[in-house]
């Protein structure tokens, strides 16, 4: 089995969790709900059917669940493609770090999400393999998006590493056995007990160096 090395999508690669949180909010307050100020932190890390379960059944939105996911997930597109809030050094140290080990991607977007930042950065032939959250049976703190995205590339988690922006994304990656490199999502800033969990702390992704990724 091979090394790989595994890019978080949001909050790690795009400065976004605050874009979605804003879509979230009008869905909720357009169809009926409650927002609530602890509502983004309750949600880091979810998989898109548990937050779509969440906003209907904690937050009183009044759709089923595939409704108030596609209306979340139209919303994200728009902003998308009229400007992608790519994180400073994002491209570079995707570029960087795919001469060194195959790349994956454990994301916590939706699969069109995903699919649409490959689509616009032009990095998807960058990426062995890709998973979305949605596609395995826990969202993260769990840690089945990182143990299926290894397995598609047949890479070996102890000798493998993850960079993370969240409390919840660290703890998935320690749990699949990974070395994790915490860059804390100034946004929302992870618990100091899961960023003192992690085998590095990342200042930005300038610092993101093979060295320090299989160190």
């Amino acid at each position: 089995m091979t090394r790989a090395f595994v890019f978080d999508l949001d909050g790690v690669l795009l400065d976004s969790e605050q874009v979605w949180n804003e879509a979230k909010e009008q869905v909720v307050r357009e169809r009926g709900g409650r927002w609530r100020d602890d509502a983004p932190r309750h949600m880091m890390g979810m998989s898109s059917p548990e937050w779509a379960r969440y906003l209907r059944e904690e937050l009183g939105v009044d759709l089923d669940l595939d409704a108030i996911s596609d209306e979340v997930v139209r919303r994200m597109e728009r902003i998308y493609r009229a400007e992608l809030p790519l994180i400073d050094g994002a491209t570079e140290a995707v570029e960087r770090l795919a001469g060194s080990a195959p790349l994956g991607l454990a994301s916590s977007s939706n699969r069109e999400i995903i699919d649409l930042f490959l689509e616009l950065t032009g990095l998807g032939p960058r990426f062995a393999a890709t998973i979305s959250s949605e596609e395995v049976d826990r969202g993260k703190p769990a840690p089945d998006v990182y143990l299926e995205v290894l397995r598609r590339m047949d890479a070996d988690p102890a000798r493998s590493a993850a960079v993370e922006d969240s409390e919840n994304g660290i703890r998935a990656a320690k749990a699949a056995g990974m070395r994790v490199l915490a860059l804390p999502n100034p946004h929302y800033p992870p618990d100091p007990a899961a960023v003192a969990a992690a085998d590095d702390l990342l200042g930005s992704l300038h610092e993101l160096t093979v060295e320090r990724a299989f160190r």
